[in-house]
């Protein structure tokens, strides 16, 4: 019977690529898609990455951005985060699933820290695109498409069109 299953297989791999990988990506473990709609997405993270949208948009990151300050890596070390440009996709997708759970959890402390983490990696993702680092980096460590990703996703303002629709 196992072996009429293997003889049977075709070639198409659900698992290769989720809908939302960009077109270089191979395997993904988890989906953008899975890891929005199995956690709800805080109200904090949604305006963060509104504000990064617009930014976006609207500056293009031209103007210079500032590296993370020693305060801001301390509170990355504190949960043994590492920075940004040293990440997988996998491993983003697991720090953004934590950072969700952070956001619901009763722990005050707790929810403010995963706001601050995500406003770090904001910052640290300002940074990669005004240097041009990120076009430059190793395709391992391309965590920062991940929160990228991320950011477009669960923002409002997805398209041009939509910031069109604010008079920017």
């Amino acid at each position: 019977m196992l072996e009429h299953i293997l003889e049977n297989k075709t070639d198409f791999d659900l698992t290769s690529k989720s809908a939302f990988s960009y077109e270089t990506d191979s395997f993904t473990s988890r989906s953008f898609s899975a890891l929005i709609a199995k956690n709800e997405v805080p109200a904090s993270h949604k305006q963060i990455a509104d504000n990064y949208m617009v930014i976006k948009k609207v500056f293009k990151f031209q103007v210079c951005q500032s590296k993370i300050s020693n305060v801001e890596k301390a509170l990355l070390d504190k949960y043994e985060f590492k920075t940004l440009e040293s990440m997988t996709m996998n491993e983003m997708y697991h720090e953004l699933a934590l950072l969700q759970k952070w956001a619901f959890v009763g722990d005050e402390e707790l929810q403010n820290d995963s706001d601050s983490i995500l406003e770090i990696r904001v910052k640290e993702l300002k940074y990669l695109e005004a240097s041009r680092y990120a076009l430059i980096s190793n395709e391992i460590y391309n965590g920062y498409k991940a929160l990228d990703q991320y950011l477009r996703e669960i923002s409002k303002f997805r398209t041009a069109n939509d910031l069109r629709t604010l008079n920017i």
